[in-house]
């Protein structure tokens, strides 16, 4: 894909998992000159030797694509223009570092991740070279070199946005780039549209995998819906008090928005009427049976941390955090009886 006239664009998607094996997938079909950098050895070596195999719902497509281990970077010659980074949130610093001597003095970083992380990739990269995204994309990567894409292209969604005021002369090329892999929204707000986000997975993310469940199975679970819409409610107190501003996600409009009091509600409606399937479980779920820690302190934490330097109580946030916490101590299993223990802890 050719930009700035006829130059063509370099562009790294750095994590090539779940979600961002299947993006990559989707811009090197679109005819992109896009690179992976990734850190599984296993997942890197499968795609060199078969390709890189994405399942959807309706269609299943093989791709060949570049793919470099992150040992590798240190081997390139020529910069990036456009850098998707889709690490885990607790990943976004020490990531942003690697990449930042291979991306363009002009080029952007964009991290295409949960949590507030904008501002991390800025403090390394710069405001300049840094654009906010809002992810919406549902996948799973067990097998290497294979992904399971829930939320095929026409069914993904992302906003984009400036960090700094008056928006940034290259928003729009980006998201041309990122608009192959979903719907793009432009939005002047980005950090409130990432908050928006937030309050959406403080709400079901671990609360869910706490559980042990599929997202819906979860939801159907009795009392789970009352503590996820509180830990939602908090999560947009927080943002509120902070100076974030109410903005329509996934698709929604400001009538869809209107009712603060019913808002957390209509975000989690919209989320598993768009977006998750019957067998749809989350990333929270999926660390957690990897063995590895969850982005729990970058979500519900995040929220009760800002909560206590605003004087904003959240207790359903924090009883969250504290049930991740004992998982990833090995002193809990994520089981449906933790339901029981979640609504006692956001009782207190």
């Amino acid at each position: 894909m050719a930009g700035d006239g006829e130059r063509n664009l370099r562009i790294a998607v750095l994590g090539a998992g779940a979600n961002g094996g299947g993006i990559g997938a989707d811009l090197a079909r679109a005819g992109v000159d896009v690179t992976l950098i990734e850190q599984w050895p296993a997942h890197v070596e499968a795609i060199r030797r078969d390709g890189l195999r994405v399942v959807m719902p309706d269609r299943e497509t093989v791709t060949r694509i570049p793919v470099l281990h992150l040992c590798e970077v240190a081997t390139l010659r020529e910069p990036f223009d456009i850098v998707f980074m889709l690490m885990k949130a607790y990943d976004a610093g020490w990531a942003a570092r690697l990449i930042e001597p291979h991306l363009a003095h002009d080029g952007l970083l964009i991290g295409v991740q949960n949590g507030m992380t904008a501002g991390t990739i800025a403090d390394v990269v710069g405001v300049g070279r840094t654009l906010g995204c809002v992810i919406e994309v549902s996948s799973e990567l067990e097998v290497p070199g294979v992904v399971m894409r829930h939320t095929p292209a026409e069914r993904s969604w992302f906003a984009l946005g400036s960090l700094a005021p008056g928006g940034h002369p290259r928003l729009a090329e980006a998201a041309a780039v990122l608009g192959q892999a979903g719907t793009v929204a432009l939005v002047d707000d980005i950090l409130s549209a990432k908050w928006m986000k937030l309050v959406s997975n403080c709400t079901t993310l671990v609360s869910t995998a706490a559980l042990g469940l599929p997202m819906m199975a979860a939801l159907d679970t009795p009392g789970m819906r009352d503590v996820m819409v509180r830990a939602g409610n908090e999560a947009l107190e927080v943002g509120s008090r902070d100076g974030r501003t109410i903005l329509p996600i996934f698709g929604l409009s400001d009538d869809d928005i209107a009712r603060v009091d019913s808002l957390v509600e209509v975000l989690l409606d919209a989320l598993y009427r768009g977006f998750v399937l019957p067998s749809t479980t989350t990333t929270v779920l999926h660390d957690w049976r990897k063995g590895r820690r969850s982005e729990a302190e970058q979500l519900n934490g995040f929220v009760a941390r800002r909560g206590v330097e605003l004087g904003v109580a959240t207790p359903a946030n924090d009883a969250l955090v504290e049930v991740a916490r004992r998982i990833e101590r090995g002193e809990l299993a994520p089981q449906p009886g933790n339901a029981e223990l979640l609504m006692a802890l956001a009782a207190r």
